[in-house]
């Protein structure tokens, strides 16, 4: 008998003390556990409330919960089209090797496709070699010549509030 299978559904709103805890493993594991500041409440608020923007989707393999993945639309102004950014991708380390991200990763190209997005793209840190050769296994390639750069918390408040 072989490994059980995966099944891939949108997230509910009773999905958020899962998400967070998802959250919460994939924060530990790149490092920035103290950087998780959202809760329950957070989580339904952003992900199911009115005029949500992101999505979640849940990865299930014989009705365990095993992983997740949070995407959003974005747009591209040299395509003229929409694109799709992936903010979280993450399986359980028991599950990893089970297919689960690729599954999760396939769902998500599948509604690129079909919604006509021009692109598909995320960030991975640079010491993720696990991430970046599972990436790349995938035809995914690095964007060397962008650096990506974040306004947050005090630095935002306050670059919004100069004159």
């Amino acid at each position: 008998m072989g490994a059980p299978a995966l099944q891939i559904r949108e997230a509910t709103a009773a999905d958020a003390a899962l998400i967070l805890r998802f959250i919460r493993e994939l924060a530990i594991y790149e490092k920035a556990e103290s950087s998780v500041q959202t809760d329950e409440a957070g989580i339904v608020a952003s992900l199911f409330g009115e005029g949500a923007k992101a999505h979640a989707l849940i990865c299930e393999a014989g009705g365990e919960a095993i992983g997740y993945a949070v995407y959003f639309y974005n747009y591209s102004t040299w395509l003229g089209r929409n694109g799709i950014y992936l903010e979280d991708l993450y399986v359980s380390p028991a599950s990893r090797g089970s297919g689960a991200g690729k599954a999760l990763l396939k769902h998500i190209a599948r509604i690129a496709v079909a919604e006509g997005c021009g692109r598909f793209e995320w960030s991975v840190l640079d010491w993720n070699e696990p991430a970046i050769k599972f990436y790349e296994a995938a035809g995914a390639k690095p964007q060397s010549e962008w650096t990506v750069y974040r306004l947050e918390g005090a630095a935002l408040n306050a670059f919004a509030e100069q004159a």
